[in-house]
């Protein structure tokens, strides 16, 4: 079922960035997962499953972090805790982990921890790993990683539907905008549009037609959730209901498909949006994944925001900008956010769970009801929406 009596009652989010302070992924797990089961008002050990999003492939020595988490709230020890891995939309798979189990009457409350240590290796491997989460066989040979494999689709697209350079810039000047005000995100700079749009020593080209600039950052991070089924969610001080969910997989190698359509992602929001019984327009904002600015341009096309080939247009004129039409990552996304693998699917769930409280600080939109919320792994092949409403 993609209809939930779920919801969530509790967070906690990590700066991201390169972290110091958190040489792995242990540390990272202790710096949020007491501190969200302390913020939705529960006591660690009323906790009846642990679910953790790790991708890892290499960035850490220590695998099998899953009961990790008991080292930072030993009250949770001798409970069911499993690591789940989507590629870049972990974060996504941990918390339909949670909410199958919570469907399936095996608990009442979950944990759920997204946690990614990237910074503790080199960029050269760091590159390696994320290649991995690509088709080998056909795409290992693509220089510049997966900066390079979302190059190859921006120059698809750019073939068909011309040169979108200007809208690109744009989506990287507004998520930067709006990283200004997330007190969590690892660059909180207004880097305006020009800067964006021109190549420069401080903006090369990483992968033509992509500059610096249309690229997430490498960081480290954690973000947790509490959800909890509908009897305990109505009972808490707030709460964050699953109006609906969805996952679409599609092939991996991006031969298969038409990689300028990200079929699989409009797939999973058509299926959201019908089962929250909710059309695009019915949103109050969203949380879409810009591993890269391409990304948030054809997604703007998969919700249906845009017509096919036009959703230059959303960028262009305004209409995902905070008091546009739809607010699309108004905590700055991926780009200027930070996107460690595992964390960042729980955290665009946090992050929009507290829009829908009115507890976002100066990220706050004055009109926050209902949320949808896209995390995607690899080059469109894992792809989770979630439709999500003050319960």
């Amino acid at each position: 079922m993609a209809r939930h009596d779920a919801a969530i009652i509790g967070w906690a989010h990590s700066r991201f960035g390169k972290l110091e302070e958190a040489p792995d992924t242990e540390a990272l797990i202790a710096l949020v997962a007491r501190q969200a089961i302390a913020d939705a008002g529960i006591e660690p050990q009323e906790v009846d499953a642990v679910f953790l999003g790790s991708f890892n492939a290499g960035f850490q020595q220590q695998d099998f972090p899953s009961s990790l988490v008991f080292q930072a709230v030993p009250e949770l020890r001798f409970k069911p805790a499993t690591r789940l891995e989507n590629a870049c939309a972990t974060g996504s798979a941990a918390i339909h982990g949670a909410l199958d189990f919570l469907g399936a009457k095996r608990g009442r409350i979950t944990l759920v921890v997204g946690v990614e240590k990237m910074t503790a290796v080199s960029g050269q491997r760091v590159g390696e790993i994320l290649l991995s989460a690509s088709y080998l066989k056909g795409e290992a040979g693509i220089e510049a990683g997966f900066a390079g494999v979302f190059a190859r689709i921006a120059e698809a697209y750019f073939q068909k539907h011309g040169d979108q350079s200007d809208a690109l810039a744009a989506i990287a000047a507004k998520n930067h905008r709006n990283g200004v005000d997330n007190p969590f995100a690892q660059m909180r700079k207004d880097l305006g549009y020009e800067f964006c749009r021109a190549e420069s020593d401080k903006n090369p080209f990483v992968a033509r037609p992509l500059k610096r600039t249309d690229c997430s950052l490498v960081s480290d991070g954690a973000a947790a959730l509490v959800i909890a089924e509908g009897d305990v969610a109505q009972a808490a001080r707030r709460a964050v209901r699953f109006r609906a969910t969805a996952q679409v997989n599609d092939f991996l190698p991006i031969a298969s498909r038409d990689i300028t359509r990200f079929e699989g992602a409009r797939e999973a929001w058509a299926r959201a949006l019908s089962d929250a019984e909710l059309k695009l327009a019915d949103l109050s904002f969203a949380e879409v994944h810009d591993c890269f600015t391409i990304a948030e341009l054809i997604e703007y096309e998969a919700m249906g925001l845009a017509p096919e080939g036009q959703g230059a247009r959303a960028a262009l004129e305004g209409w995902t900008q905070r008091d546009g039409r739809l607010p699309v990552n108004r905590s700055g996304g991926l780009k200027s956010k930070g996107h460690p693998i595992g964390a960042t699917g729980v955290s665009m769930h946090a992050l929009a769970a507290m829009q829908l409280c009115g507890e976002a600080g100066d990220m706050q939109l004055p009109r926050a009801e209902v949320a949808g919320v896209f995390n995607m792994g690899g080059a469109a092949v894992a792809n989770y929406v979630s439709v999500l409403e003050r319960g």
